[in-house]
């Protein structure tokens, strides 16, 4: 974090692990909160997991089958490597644990995956294609996503997450073909807003390309853009006052 981007708002410091666990869970809470609000909800479908600050090898998510909508902070349930629930009460949805299992396992710098059945996501994941750099906002993806190029039904086996995990290789995103976006993050908020602007990207991409031929930015200014847009400070930065309007609106998200 630059010296500016202090100066804006420091990112959080925290003096014990029990104050970092809720922390992280408070934003979790609140991301799945704002992916309901979104609509990015889908059946049971879809989830987000943050990294344990003590137990590394261990992962809070929501339960299976409730709705993004309703969950609180003392919801959230703790699963294993095994998927095995260490805390909390409620059945392990066995889609999440077999992706975000081995996308945390294969990248210890993340601390937050998301993946849902959003509409303009899966959408364009039928395409089998990267976002092109045609706005601002997507050149934070700009040579920092990828595309995993098959699909074999509901993800069930780790084996499958562990081909994902290698697909996304060390990027912020992927394109699950025929599925989804999938967003990891150095934190909670990050992980939740790459996903809402993917999402969005996807979105403006499906209506550009309806209209007629999009304007590609040029490579050279798009690297530079994706320096200045697609940074893990941007992207925490980014979701803080989404988090702040969510908590206001749905302060019960906290319990």
């Amino acid at each position: 974090m630059t010296q500016e981007e202090a100066a804006v708002a420091p990112f959080p410091q925290f003096e014990t692990v029990e104050e970092e666990r809720l922390y992280r869970k408070q934003h979790l809470a609140a991301a799945y909160r704002m992916f309901s609000k979104c609509g990015f909800d889908e059946g049971v479908a879809g989830h987000i997991t943050a990294r344990d600050p003590e137990f590394p090898d261990r992962f809070w998510l929501n339960r299976f089958g409730q709705h993004f909508g309703q969950i609180k902070v003392s919801d959230l349930i703790c699963v294993d490597h095994t998927g095995t629930v260490v805390e909390g009460d409620g059945p392990v949805n066995q889609a999440a644990f077999a992706i975000h299992s081995q996308v945390h396992a294969a990248r210890p710098d993340v601390v937050a995956a998301a993946h849902s059945h959003s509409t303009y996501g899966r959408a364009w994941s039928t395409l089998g294609r990267l976002l092109d750099p045609i706005t601002q906002d997507v050149c934070a993806f700009y040579n920092d996503h990828a595309v995993f190029d098959d699909y074999t039904g509901v993800v069930l086996d780790v084996e499958e997450g562990k081909r994902i995990a290698h697909a996304l290789g060390e990027n912020k995103a992927a394109i699950l073909r025929n599925h989804g976006l999938l967003t990891v993050g150095h934190s909670v908020d990050e992980a939740a807003w790459w996903f809402i602007t993917m999402e969005r990207s996807c979105q403006v991409q499906l209506l550009a390309e309806a209209a007629g031929q999009p304007v590609f930015i040029d490579a050279d200014q798009a690297e530079t853009t994706a320096g200045q847009v697609g940074g893990h400070f941007a992207g925490w930065f980014s979701f803080q006052p989404l988090y702040d309007r969510i908590v206001a609106e749905q302060p019960d998200l906290l319990d």
